[in-house]
């Protein structure tokens, strides 16, 4: 997601961004992607800020998930591997730079 976008479900008028007629596709589309954060964490603020809309999801956020969703498509092998012989030593180190602040939805 780009840094400056912010995820909202205020519009002036409904005609720019409408709502979903039947938003199942959606639900199910954020439900696999929520399944999948176990091993792609890079995913994580987008997924979060798109979960957040999974009962009244419009036009943008089915286009950002289908965003998400080349991001993926365009990066295989990127993820986190979890194999069952290195168990016993694994460390796992992490940063993320992710702007919760830009949170608009209390």
């Amino acid at each position: 997601m780009d840094m400056n976008l912010i995820v909202t479900d205020h519009v002036e008028s409904v005609e720019k961004d409408p709502s979903l007629k039947d938003f199942t596709g959606y639900q199910k589309l954020i439900g696999r992607l929520i399944y999948l954060l176990a091993t792609r964490p890079d995913i994580s603020f987008a997924v979060h800020c798109l979960s957040q809309f999974m009962h009244s999801p419009r036009q943008s956020h089915l286009k950002l998930a289908l965003r998400v969703l080349r991001y993926l498509k365009g990066s295989p092998g990127k993820g986190i591997n979890f194999s069952a012989c290195s168990l016993s030593d694994f460390k796992l180190t992490a940063f993320v730079d992710a702007d919760w602040g830009k949170c608009l939805i209390n």
